[in-house]
């Protein structure tokens, strides 16, 4: 079940921002474990090392690669360079993403605009270039990671219109994307994570939510999840190992949703 021997993964995003498992991370890592060959990208080149590093020393293969996936130029250098060192791209997971607080008067025209770069460009681009790898070999699967933040929902009444628009325009880029391929072989569909505890917690929301320290903030976080706790890394990691596996062959073109019944208690 979800044998992934064989298939090489280039996973844009898979560093994490402190300690601890994030989605790209626990990705990457899974990915691995489950057989596949890994090719990793972050604009943070350490982090990226660190994830290769536990890939290597559970005895997988991984090279990484500083990557600032808005760039062109960087974005085609890296997907060359897998194709060189593995010969091929059967799994794209693009993972690039981050909030930033503001309504559309607060919010300058810059944050709007780095906003769309980081949470949607930087899908176009992992698309633009590994598609035509996929294409020639006509087959492979996408998964794009998208967040609840674009679905009607805020945490704790915080307004971050750039960055719930773009992970709304995700989804929908994932199903045209889909649709555009379902005919060449290749699959595309959208993980939307909920609330997660991951290290952006402690590393970014602490402050940027103005909560008075890190304990506080994950409770009230854990409090507001029908499950009670918050999901993690890990959560997000079996959910797209799911989607990219040949158990999930005739699934293209979807949202899977991992929040632990935060959108299904919000109906309405």
């Amino acid at each position: 079940m979800l044998d992934l021997k064989g298939k090489i993964a280039f996973v844009a995003g898979a560093g994490t921002v402190g300690p601890g498992w994030g989605n790209g991370k626990a990705t990457a890592v899974l990915l691995a474990r489950q057989g596949a060959k890994v090719f990793g990208t972050d604009i943070n080149e350490a982090a990226a090392n660190e994830t290769r590093d536990l890939i290597v020393k559970e005895g997988g293969e991984c090279v990484v690669q500083r990557c600032n996936m808005t760039v062109a130029d960087e974005v085609r250098a890296a997907v060359d360079a897998c194709v060189q060192r593995f010969g091929r791209i059967d799994i794209l997971i693009n993972n690039c993403g981050g909030s930033a607080g503001g309504d559309p008067v607060s919010m300058t025209e810059e944050v709007w605009d780095a906003q769309f770069d980081l949470n949607l460009k930087t899908t176009f681009m992992g698309c633009k270039f590994v598609l035509p790898v996929m294409e020639q070999q006509k087959s492979g699967v996408i998964v794009n990671i998208s967040s609840i933040a674009g679905f009607r929902h805020q945490v704790a009444g915080r307004v971050n219109i750039a960055y719930s628009t773009a992970k709304a325009g995700l989804a929908a880029f994932s199903r045209s994307t889909a649709m555009a391929y379902v005919k060449k072989g290749i699959r595309c569909n959208t993980v939307i994570v909920g609330t997660m505890h991951t290290p952006l917690v402690e590393q970014r929301l602490v402050k940027q939510l103005g909560a008075g320290d890190a304990a506080t903030l994950i409770a009230q976080r854990h409090a507001a999840v029908p499950m009670g706790h918050m999901g993690t890394g890990w959560d997000t990691a079996n959910a797209v190992v799911f989607l990219v596996s040949d158990e999930a062959r005739y699934i293209t073109g979807i949202e899977l949703t991992v929040d632990g019944g935060i959108s299904a208690g919000r109906v309405g």
